[in-house]
Parts: structure tokens; sequence; C-alpha cells
């Protein structure tokens, strides 16, 4: 089964490794047929600690590598992290 993939906005890169991401999703309103936001944070892993607040970034599954944190930051601001791991 693939891995699910979501983007967001940090909203906090204050823990070291860790960024907290704000995914926001727009649903419908089963009466009155009105979209509505939805909004989750998440706890995601960022290795090289590269993320800023205000960074957009894709965030995917990953097996758990602490009580909360079970997502890994795979792209931000549209350029993979692994790349940017390498050069820095």
């Amino acid at each position: 089964m693939p891995k699910r993939v979501l983007t967001g906005r940090v909203v906090s890169d204050k823990m070291d490794k860790t960024v907290t991401v704000l995914v926001e999703r727009r649903v419908m309103h089963p009466l009155y047929k009105k979209f509505i936001r939805r909004s989750k944070k998440y706890a995601a892993h960022d290795e090289a600690n590269l993320c800023k607040e205000g960074d957009v970034v894709s965030i995917q599954e990953c097996p758990p590598i602490s009580k909360r944190k079970a997502w890994e930051v795979v792209q931000r601001n549209g350029a993979a992290l692994a790349a940017e791991g390498a050069q820095a």
C-alpha cells in the first residue's frame, strides 16, 4: 500500500529534528453543502533541521519514530530534501 503524502505549512520549528506541520483540507458540510476548512497539526521528522517557520512542506508516512511522530519531511518549498542535505 502506498504511503500517504500530505502538504502543509510549518508552524513551529522549535524542537530538535522535529517540525510541526499544519495541514488544511476542505470538506463539504453534509447538510448545508458549503465547503468548510478542517485543519490538523502533525509532528514530522526533519533530520537536517532545514525547515523553518512558514515553509511549505510535503510530509510522508513512516514507521513511528517516537510517541507522536510518524511522519517525515520529504519536500521543502517544492525541492526534495535529500538533494539539499547533500549540498549543505
